[in-house]
């Protein structure tokens, strides 16, 4: 079932683009391929905020050898050298234990292309929708998604674009504060997170938003009069 971004959006507010991602065999005819690679995976999240609509290849997504690895794209011996020496830099810097390497989510099957879009506009069946908004609106979001029965047990830290695969393999509506790569490629403000949505559990989720806005709305309300009266 697909779903309207207008339907979507109505339930909160939110001046943000939706985005649509697929990974496929094949991009869907019509649809052109990125003008250029970009400086990471999650950068084409960005171009999509902004209208366009493009699939990208594997070759465009070996400028982050991060991104490369989590979206599953093969990579050659010399770079699967530069992708350890990366983790080995982070690791040294103690930004990631050896331990948690192993756990980062990975698309299992090879990268074919990847589809981009606004949800308004998206030329095929979205596999996730992303999200960008702050931590109010992403409290009715969890909680929709807990109603819906497609609720995270926790967030996905970093990298960022790991919890693209994250979500595809759990099947859960996963929530990311984003990683300082991230911030710096997609010009995040300090407030900003995302959540990503299984495309084909978007319908039910936006049921249960309805429901979720309507109910703290009520609830904001009576909350305030016990202020006001206290």
């Amino acid at each position: 079932m697909r779903i309207s971004e207008t339907d979507y959006k109505r339930c909160w507010d939110s001046n943000d683009e939706l985005i649509a991602i697929a990974f496929l065999d094949r991009a869907p005819a019509g649809v052109p391929h990125v003008k250029a690679p970009l400086p990471a995976s999650c950068s084409y999240w960005k171009l999509a905020s902004e209208g366009e609509v493009f699939y990208t290849t594997a070759d465009d997504h070996l400028n982050c050898k991060i991104g490369a690895h989590t979206h599953g794209v093969v990579l050659s011996p010399e770079e699967a050298a530069e992708l350890r020496s990366t983790i080995g830099q982070m690791i040294g810097l103690n930004y990631l234990g050896p331990e948690e390497v192993p756990q980062i989510p990975q698309r299992t099957e090879p990268f074919q292309v990847a589809v981009y879009s606004p949800f308004a506009q998206s030329p095929c069946e979205p596999q996730i929708v992303l999200i960008r908004g702050n931590a109010r609106q992403f409290m009715l979001v969890a909680e929709a998604a807990i109603g819906a029965g497609i609720g995270s047990n926790g967030s996905m830290a970093r990298p960022t674009c790991a919890f693209l695969p994250g979500t595809l393999q759990t099947g859960c509506a996963s929530p990311s504060f984003a990683c300082i790569g991230n911030r710096v490629y997609t010009d995040m403000d300090n407030d900003e997170l995302y959540y990503a949505i299984p495309g084909l559990r978007v319908a039910e989720l936006v049921a249960a938003l309805e429901k979720i806005v309507a109910a703290n709305q009520a609830l904001e309300s009576f909350h305030q009069a016990r202020c006001a009266g206290a």
